[in-house]
């Protein structure tokens, strides 16, 4: 059997040409994802920034922590709690003690992100100055980096009076102490210049944490972004895995059961000369795992060489920081390897089975048409799958519609219908082969219908690739159409202030026309099923301004009864019946117990909680809903809000754009970054595919030459049927995606958010037509050679 099977790849070389392709290009794929996740696992450990040289640092609790039934459960305070006063005292009596702030600024023609801390603290940076000096009198300040010169008066109002280097970690603007404790008059945490075992003695039993060494890093701003820089690769990598290897799996054995397909009368033949089932299914195997080992070995090859370019890729668009590498893993070598082999193996397992059952009279024919157009096994395997997918999605809409809205339901659900239209598809090939007018279209129609196996293999591709980008694409434009309606639905303001800082509200409540309804952003914590700690988040506002605030979809209650002792929420709230009391922590971890006054539908995700400005947890106001009152100009309310320094006024329209998830385009980089890998593959496995199958249609381009058909219409024949059968797969991929957005419609209605189904039309017709380029392509140029040859010698 090693013999024939050598044999048979020396003379089948283009057919196993092409399996190799496939499959390395598959483990390739795998590998480059498996070393992406890998990377995405461990962060590099950070060293102090802000406080590298600062011998203490003591920062009030920033964690809640609740005893339950299963042991301690924590979570992240949104408002961190000041070190007690007490405390402060007592840590003065041991040293000098510093207080740290820190604000954000908004300066035109400044960098972003600009933010503002006293000068006292940047000598633990340390900071040093490199022109002018310290701030002395409120109006001053110190710049880093050179985007200010010294001199200068900023829109602020400020005068830079000094510049000090920056250290690469932020930008910012230092201010008087005075001044900053104005500006921001809570400070969380603090600088004591005294002996660590001292500070501890007197911060214990506080709730405040002590900090040196390493842990100083924790009192930087934003000290977990590399956890969650890592758990957003992980979530990308993951689904770009899941894409990748679905896709990778369907191609590879897709394209050695149609290789093995195409040989049925060679395996009649070697039946025919007395070789056994048995035999023959050794034989294809022993070749699958020939093939199975040197692809899957240079398919890992490829993924070395590919996976530090995704990195590069990656951190160069933004989607991961600056320190992200890909490689130095062993483990994902191995499990794409091992996959390779075992999908190749697997595929050609199926295809043997069938080449076993090959009659010896299967050589004696000389049709080409295909006999049984769908076995009982795809049949069966193909309902089942369908099946599947109806039943899983009906569950979904009774039970948990809000699941059919997050990622990973709807990445992973086209998965199951593409593979059940991708098993039915001989099934369907008939029914969708149009009917062209001509001679010419009268031949597409009857050799893509006779041979239905072979144009369901060749639609697969096509198929996946409209599929996904159609159900992708297209969820998440649906969602994104929703949240925005949603959005607009829900602002009742003319204007919405941003960026309100210390003393901003009462500045804006002197302009002229404007009623105002300030907010601030807080979160409130609940104990679900008594074991887990949930976070939600919330804004705290005026009681009686929030009807003219917000328009909220309340399905139970009434907002206007919220008060101090009552709480708005949302219906994935686990108790959420109009007055029951629930327990509830607030954003500096204070318990309380408070009463529903109303319940809101749970939208697109983003109705959180509502409470009062009690119940804030110390939060302070950092947006100002504001409506035009009658006969007042909106213009001129708008020029009296944008006179306030520092804050950023956004006309309604602008702020349902700027609260559109489409402006994250982080996010919809990496769903391209997703689509785009995926979708490179299955184009390539359709030349592939289409390639393999060329020896066969020399001999088609041979009958019809012997038919007296000229070499014009032999071309025009096979690019039509490349594009008929291209139809096929696109069609197919459009009801995928057509079933996929029902679905999500269907949730959007029953969670009472807008429904707004969007078809990316634009997408899809960019990948048919790609789609179609490659297959003509591929199509015509092996005809163009074999019109070259003598029909003579072809049918010889």
């Amino acid at each position: 059997m090693l013999s024939v099977a050598l044999r048979t790849m020396r003379v089948r070389w283009a057919g196993f040409v092409g399996s190799f392709v496939a499959l390395a290009l598959g483990v390739g794929l795998v590998a480059v994802m498996g070393q992406a996740l890998a990377a995405s696992l461990e962060a590099p450990v950070r060293v102090p920034e802000r406080f590298a040289a600062a011998p203490v640092v003591v920062k009030g609790q920033d964690a809640l922590r609740v005893e339950t039934p299963n042991g301690v459960r924590t979570a992240e305070l949104a408002q961190p709690r000041p070190v007690p006063a007490g405390v402060v005292a007592a840590l003065r009596a041991l040293g000098p003690v510093t207080e740290d702030r820190s604000f954000p600024v908004r300066v035109a023609g400044g960098p972003g992100g600009l933010v503002g801390h006293p000068w006292p603290t940047a000598r633990f940076a340390p900071y040093e100055l490199t022109a002018g000096r310290a701030p002395r009198a409120d109006g001053e300040v110190v710049v880093t980096g050179g985007w200010a010169r010294v001199g200068e008066r900023l829109s602020t109002g400020d005068v830079v009076v000094g510049a000090v280097r920056g250290l690469g970690f932020e930008d910012a603007v230092f201010h008087t102490e005075a001044r900053a404790t104005q500006l921001a008059p809570v400070s969380v945490q603090l600088v004591v210049e005294a002996d660590a075992v001292a500070v501890r003695a007197v911060v214990d039993g506080s709730g405040a944490r002590v900090l040196t060494g390493d842990g100083r890093r924790l009192a930087d701003a934003d000290p977990g972004r590399d956890g969650e820089a890592l758990t957003a690769l992980n979530a990308l990598f993951g689904t770009a895995g899941g894409v990748t290897a679905f896709v990778s799996v369907f191609v590879v054995a897709s394209t050695f059961a149609f290789a093995v397909e195409r040989r049925r009368r060679e395996f009649g033949l070697l039946r025919l000369a007395g070789a056994t089932p048995g035999q023959l299914r050794r034989t294809v195997l022993l070749e699958a795992l020939l093939v199975g080992v040197l692809a899957s070995a240079a398919g890992c090859v490829l993924g070395a060489y590919g996976a530090p370019l995704l990195g590069e890729a990656v951190v160069e668009g933004g989607l991961a920081p600056v320190w992200y590498a890909i490689g130095g893993h062993a483990w994902p070598y191995h499990l794409a390897f091992w996959t390779g082999l075992s999908v190749a193996l697997a595929g050609a397992a199926v295809a043997s089975w069938r080449a076993g059952r090959t009659s010896p009279t299967r050589a004696l024919r000389e049709a080409a048409a295909d006999g049984r157009a769908l076995p009982r096994g795809r049949l069966v395997c193909g309902a089942a799958l369908l099946l599947t997918a109806a039943a899983t999605l009906a569950y979904a809409l009774a039970a948990d519609p809000g699941d059919l809205l997050h990622r990973k339901t709807y990445v992973s659900r086209p998965m199951l219908l593409i593979t059940a239209a991708a098993l039915l598809a001989p099934l369907l090939v008939r029914p969708l082969v149009p009917r062209l007018p001509g001679t010419t279209g009268l031949l597409v129609r009857a050799h893509a219908v006779a041979g239905v196996r072979r144009t369901a293999a060749v639609a697969a591709p096509v198929l996946v690739t409209v599929a996904l980008a159609g159900s992708l694409l297209g969820a998440t434009a649906t969602l994104d159409e929703a949240g925005a309606a949603e959005v607009r639905r829900q602002t009742a303001a003319d204007f919405v202030v941003t960026g309100v800082g210390a003393g901003a509200p009462a500045r804006l409540r002197r302009v002229p026309g404007a009623e105002l309804f300030p907010s601030s952003a807080t979160a409130v914590y609940t104990l679900e099923e008594g074991v887990a700690l949930v976070r939600s988040e919330a804004r705290a506002v005026d009681p009686g301004a929030l009807a003219g605030a917000v328009r909220l979809p309340v399905v139970a209650g009434r907002t206007a009864d919220l008060d101090d002792g009552s709480i708005v929420v949302n219906e994935e709230w686990a108790e959420h019946r109009v007055g029951q009391r629930v327990r509830v922590w607030l954003g500096d971890g204070t318990p309380r117990t408070l009463r529903i006054a109303a319940v809101v539908a749970t939208g697109t995700g983003d109705n959180g909680a509502y409470v009062t400005a009690v119940n804030a947890g110390g939060a302070a106001v950092d947006r100002v809903d504001v409506r035009v009152r009658a006969g007042a100009d909106p213009a001129t309310v708008a020029a009296g809000l944008r006179a306030v320094d520092g804050v950023r006024v956004w006309p309604k329209e602008r702020w349902v754009a700027a609260s559109h998830p489409a402006t994250d385009g982080t996010t919809r980089l990496g769903l391209l970054l997703v689509l785009g890998i995926a979708l490179l593959y299955t184009g390539i496995s359709l030349a592939n595919t289409l390639v393999m199958g060329a020896a066969e249609r020399a001999r088609d381009v041979t009958a019809l030459r012997l038919a007296g058909a000229t070499g014009g219409q032999v071309l025009r024949w096979a690019a039509a049927e490349a594009l008929t059968v291209v139809a096929v797969g696109a069609v197919l991929g459009l009801a995928v995606t057509v079933v996929n957005l029902a679905g999500m419609a269907g949730a959007l209605g029953l969670l009472s958010a807008p429904v707004t189904v969007v078809v990316p039309w634009p997408a899809l017709g960019w990948t048919t037509g790609a789609c179609a380029l490659v297959a003509v392509t591929a199509t015509v140029l092996p005809v163009g050679v074999a019109l070259r040859e003598s029909p003579r010698e072809t049918l010889t």
